[in-house]
This record gives C-alpha cells, structure tokens and sequence, in this order.
C-alpha cells in the first residue's frame, strides 16, 4: 500500500515537461500515473514510476529539482460510490487527506494515490477495513 511518488517542480516554460519525459524514457522509466498542479511561475509534478530512487537520482542531475515522499496507493472498484466508501472509513478514522489522484488499472479497476498527513496511520485503517492495495 505504502509506495515511492516522486515530486518534481518544474519551471512554467515550453518544453519542461517533454524535456522531463524524454529524460525518463531514455533510462527506461515508465510512468504510472502523474498529476501536475501548477500556479503562474512553477508547476508540481506528482507522479509514480517504475524506478522511483533511480528516477530521482537521474531528474537531479539533469537539474530538475526533485525529491521523494511516501503516498498511499489503494485499488477501489469501477463503480458509483466505491471511493466515497474508502474516503468515509478514513474520515471516520481521523485520518486527513493532503490530496490525490487516481490511474486505471489493467483489470478495470483505478488505483487511488493518497497523500494522507500520517501514511502509517493511513494504511493501518485501511488494512483494518480490509481494503485491498
């Protein structure tokens, strides 16, 4: 459940992100998911790789700045409500979510990145609940 996001803050300007990808695909990092916030000057790139310590050494010495944090990937199923049952058991358990962003998976299910404000706490309730990852 608990798994390696990479963060990258990038420069709002033509180009960063193919440069970032080109980087990537030419040591054989694969993207999972990705999900970019971005302001006026810089945007975050939150994303989950193949290789995330090797894909971050690799960003660094490209000059992208960079860096790692523990998220929480969870699998909910493909239907109306299946992420609002997960994110009550959390609430209920006080568990406080930063933010998150989801991907398909190839059995037709998504996985949900979950940056919660305690990672252990949060996949102890959802083990609890019984919540597959």
């Amino acid at each position: 459940m608990i798994t390696k996001q990479l963060s990258i803050f990038l420069e709002n300007k033509g180009g960063r992100l193919s440069e970032l990808s080109g980087v990537l695909a030419c040591e054989n990092i694969n993207f999972s998911a990705w999900s970019l916030a971005e302001t006026e000057e810089f945007g975050i790139l939150r994303t989950i790789v193949s290789e995330p310590e090797r894909a971050c050494d690799i960003l660094k010495s490209h000059n992208f700045a960079a860096s790692l944090n523990d998220v929480v990937r969870v699998k909910v199923a493909d239907r109306p409500g299946a992420l609002c049952s997960i994110l009550q058991i959390l609430a209920q358990e006080g568990v406080f979510i930063e933010y998150l962003y989801s991907f398909a998976t190839s059995d037709g299910s998504a996985a949900v990145v979950l940056r919660p404000a305690d990672v252990t706490q949060c996949e102890a309730v959802l083990k609890k609940a019984g919540i597959p990852d």
